[in-house]
């Protein structure tokens, strides 16, 4: 089993180094349409690949960490993020810039799940879900700092997510090399609330698609309708990722002593409205009050959807399919963006996400009211609260799979 002393700290760093890629998911879609020989829709298919890759390793490798052992997993995983984060960072030849990122994708996600596995075993899972989270913000903040006074070229971003991994690296000499079996959250008994999972597991690959369609054109958006310079952006997406760090530490302060109802069906539709004004910003005022107040509140929502998803089933498994729909979502996210924009313009794509959203948030909010209907969601304290966790969140459900399992 993982030692919850000794094992907390150097997971955090494997979460801050699998979850670098998508969190700087912006610049680097826009370095490669600017960078290499490549369209905005080439370039955003390019980042919907990369994190499909991470889901991939995600899927294959949840159930497998205890029985490979969590040490030489992770050590693989970061190899394979240096050495494809790496190839793609030094060469401009547009095929092995692809395959380096699909390398170094799937190796973002072993880190992942590796990290996540280990997190579900800490005495205090969300609270070193936090730290994590507190690491990577902080990390991928700087890094938009840095960028811009780096000079041009694709390679910045890639080659931080790199060096990430190899600084990561050292430390899994702390993770065990086995752990016990796991028991499979998908076998066994027939599902609970089949109807309603199977709903929120649809609405969340939905959502999830409309978060990160926004998320992988900001940089875009910033930079060629708010005509921001790359430097400005980046401080906006810095400040951003502050204001969703707080977006987690008022999540897991309230916790479910509200419900889940309001926070996800009202914060879904706030968030639509973030996304038109972000989408159809003209200038730093418009696009940096989007951006931000949809940072803020993304991780809250989705950090109730999770607790949701956990509250279903407590063996897991609704936690554990909700957010493999949520991979598939946000993995095409990046390409949707892109063809949308490309197509009809940032204002158009904003407004159709945003509408997609409204529609979504009425049956989010509806399974979560009807938890609360059947008790699953209550006071902390309350006797159903072992089954119906505080939130976990971040902005990347994948590994909110490995730590469902």
């Amino acid at each position: 089993m993982f030692a919850p002393r000794t094992a907390a700290w150097p997971l955090v760093a494997l979460f801050t180094a699998g979850y670098l890629a998508p969190y700087l998911l912006p610049t680097t879609v826009g370095r490669l349409d600017s960078g290499l020989p490549l369209s905005a829709t080439q370039a955003g298919a390019l980042g919907s690949a990369l994190l499909l890759s991470s889901a991939a390793a995600g899927f294959v490798l949840a159930s497998r960490v205890d029985r490979i052992g969590a040490r030489a997993l992770a050590r693989v995983g970061l190899t394979l993020a240096v050495l494809g984060y790496g190839i793609a960072a030094l060469t401009g030849s547009v095929p092995a810039v692809v395959l380096g990122a699909l390398i170094g994708g799937f190796g973002s996600g072993t880190a992942t799940t590796v990290a996540a596995t280990g997190i579900a075993a800490q005495p205090d899972p969300h609270r070193t879900t936090t730290v994590g989270l507190l690491g990577v913000s902080a990390l991928a903040g700087a890094v938009y700092l840095a960028v811009p006074h780096l000079g041009p070229g694709h390679g910045q971003p890639l080659a931080a997510i790199a060096l990430t991994a190899l600084a990561v690296w050292p430390l899994t000499g702390r993770l065990p090399v086995r752990t016990a079996a796991a028991h499979s959250p998908l076998g066994g008994t027939r599902l609970p609330h089949r109807r309603s999972g199977a709903v929120l597991a649809a609405t969340m690959l939905c959502w999830s698609l409309a978060q990160n369609a926004l998320w992988g054109v900001s940089g875009r958006i910033g930079l060629s309708q708010a005509h921001l310079t790359e430097a400005t952006v980046g401080a906006v997406f810095a400040v951003a990722l502050g204001a969703g760090l707080l977006g987690v530490t008022v999540a897991g302060a309230v916790g479910p002593r509200f419900g889940r109802a309001v926070p996800v069906g009202a914060g879904t539709a706030v968030i639509a409205g973030c996304i038109v004004l972000s989408a159809s910003a003209t200038g730093l005022g418009s696009f940096a009050t989007g951006e931000i107040a949809w940072n803020l509140l993304y991780p809250v929502v989705l950090s109730y959807v999770i607790g949701l998803a956990a509250c279903l089933d407590p063996r897991g498994r609704w936690a554990v399919l909700v957010g493999s729909a949520s991979s598939l979502g946000t993995a095409a996210g990046p390409l949707t963006g892109s063809v949308l924009s490309a197509q009809a313009g940032f204002p158009v794509m904003g407004a159709v996400l945003a509408v997609g959203l409204l529609v979504i948030a009425v049956p989010m909010a509806v399974v979560a009211s009807r938890a609360g209907r059947w008790g699953l969601v209550t006071p902390r304290g309350g006797a159903a609260h072992q089954h119906c966790p505080a939130p976990l969140s971040g902005r990347e459900t994948a590994p909110d799979v490995a730590t469902a399992a």
